[in-house]
């Protein structure tokens, strides 16, 4: 496990009881290089939506835990945010939440010269995904998908 896998797994421990004790739930925890500086990202979220005073409440006891525990040895900056509208469908319960659902599916490779698919999410497992797109049922291997999210029509 690399230096950055252990950190986020770390981080994910710390924050789960926060989290569990506030009826939120851990969406994606990254930690990444940008620039010169080192980010450790929490994206949360609940029923109905996540607020500032959310992010708020759980950056600070996350940052006491953080301070208490140091589990990362670079100098860090703490972002704890919502997801977003457009949240990426990385794990399964994410997949659960959308059957049935318009999603849009963009994948690393061409497949029928193109890259971007939309459709209806009909089924997923641990390798592929399945959606009901305009030209009839298709199923995507997970590992070649680069985004998979919510189709939002603006």
């Amino acid at each position: 496990m690399s230096r950055k896998e252990s950190y986020e797994a770390t981080a994910e421990q710390l924050i789960a009881p926060i989290l569990q004790e506030n009826g939120f739930e851990l969406v994606d925890m990254e930690y990444v290089k940008e620039g010169s500086s080192w980010y450790l990202r929490a994206y949360i979220d609940k029923e109905g939506g996540i607020t500032i005073d959310d992010c708020e409440l759980v950056s600070r006891a996350f940052s006491d835990v953080l301070d208490r525990e140091d589990p990362i040895e670079e100098a860090y900056i703490l972002e704890v945010s919502s997801p977003g509208l457009l949240r990426p469908l990385k794990k399964d319960r994410d997949f659960e939440r959308k059957m049935g659902e318009r999603i849009e599916l963009r994948t690393y490779r061409m497949e029928d010269g193109k890259k971007e698919f939309e459709g209806v999410l009909k089924a997923f497992d641990k390798t592929t995904v399945t959606v009901e797109c305009e030209d009839g049922e298709r199923v995507f291997e997970r590992a070649g998908l680069a985004l998979v999210r919510p189709y939002v029509e603006f």
